[in-house]
């Protein structure tokens, strides 16, 4: 696998600001028009919200609940994805969750706009695939039956999160570290566990492997959206590694300098810890915030992290380094790789 010859902040770029209470505020900063925005009020525990490009502006969905898609939300939404980042707009009655008087994070991925079709699998689906950065998104109606859902990456993703728009499901988790018999929920805490979802399948180069069966959460009924991560050497990295509960904690090697790091445990309950480069400009990267929940900016030495030039390093014997052996599972994207196909090498924070 080549090193990648792009800059990762034209693929993966976190932007900071400031709400302003009116009625629009345009975002830029992101160095792209954005496919997928995720945004997180800071100061105030108020849901995370997501959209996309394949479902369209207005329409939103909170990793920390089960709730199906929400349009044009009365507490604000995104109304345009623009060419350097997007707009937000006031709802009915306030845009607390995107421009209220409030501090903001949002991670923006691109994809490929608002998709098109695909029948690489038994179902038809709609994609909106970038091959150059490993991400798709993907949209397909469930029908109740096992199938398959074309992905787009013509490499096989080594995660995927599915989230039912129209049925209170739990946000469904494939990690290649995981296996195809497991499962973890994106809004939830728990543990992994066995889990027929994936039908013991694990996704090909081509498609993904759905159970239709009502508990799955995946293809029984109304709409459901996938996004999809391919790792590229250089630019995203999706593996495991295992606590030792020191402060002189485990380092795991990425091959770049990160971005942004999401971790979850996967053997022990736990939060999904989200920590990037703008909420934190040097380290230690300790200014958390949770996929599953609501929790404002908590910054302390019990999360601390090291980005570093070749990957991040723990420096606490707390969550997410605690329990000796335990397993966590991470997804992470680069501000620099170590050294692309020209030769340029990340430098040290």
């Amino acid at each position: 696998m080549a090193y990648i010859n792009f800059d990762p902040q034209d693929y993966f770029n976190t932007v900071t600001y400031a709400g302003n209470s009116s009625a629009t505020q345009s975002i830029t900063g992101v160095n792209f028009q954005p496919d997928w925005v995720w945004i997180k009020q800071r100061n105030l525990a108020y849901s995370h919200v997501l959209f996309d490009a394949v479902r369209g502006v207005g329409k939103n969905l909170s990793s920390n609940t089960d709730n199906v898609e929400e349009t044009n939300s009365s507490v604000g939404y995104l109304s345009a994805f623009d060419s350097d980042g997007f707009t937000v707009s006031q709802g009915s009655s306030s845009g607390d969750r995107v421009n209220g008087a409030y501090n903001y994070v949002s991670w923006n991925w691109l994809a490929n706009g608002s998709g098109a079709s695909n029948t690489d699998g038994s179902i038809t689906s709609t994609v909106s695939a970038n091959t150059t950065s490993g991400f798709s998104i993907v949209k397909w109606t469930g029908t109740g039956s096992n199938g398959t859902i074309g992905h787009g990456l013509g490499v096989a993703p080594k995660m995927v999160i599915v989230k039912s728009l129209a049925n209170i499901s739990y946000w469904m988790v494939y990690h290649a570290s995981l296996g195809n018999a497991q499962e973890i929920y994106l809004n939830s805490t728990s543990a992994s566990g066995a889990s027929t979802t994936w039908n013991s399948t694990t996704p090909t180069s081509t498609v993904i492997s759905l159970n239709g069966s009502a508990g799955n959460g995946v293809n029984y009924s109304g709409d459901y959206t996938a996004y999809c991560f391919a790792e590229k050497k250089g630019f995203s990295k999706f593996g495991s590694y295992l606590s030792n509960a020191n402060t002189d904690g485990t380092f795991v090697y990425t091959g770049f300098l990160p971005a942004f790091v999401l971790i979850k445990g996967s053997s022990t309950t736990g939060n999904w810890f989200m920590l990037d480069n703008k909420r934190n400009t040097y380290n230690p990267v300790n200014t958390r915030l949770t996929a599953e929940g609501t929790y404002v900016d908590d910054t302390g030495s019990a999360y601390a992290i090291d980005f570093v030039s070749n990957g991040f390093k723990l420096r606490t014997d707390s969550n997410p380094n605690d329990g000796i052996g335990n397993t966590y599972i991470y997804m992470a994207f680069a501000e620099q790789p170590l050294i692309n196909s020209l030769g340029n090498s990340a430098t040290a924070r």
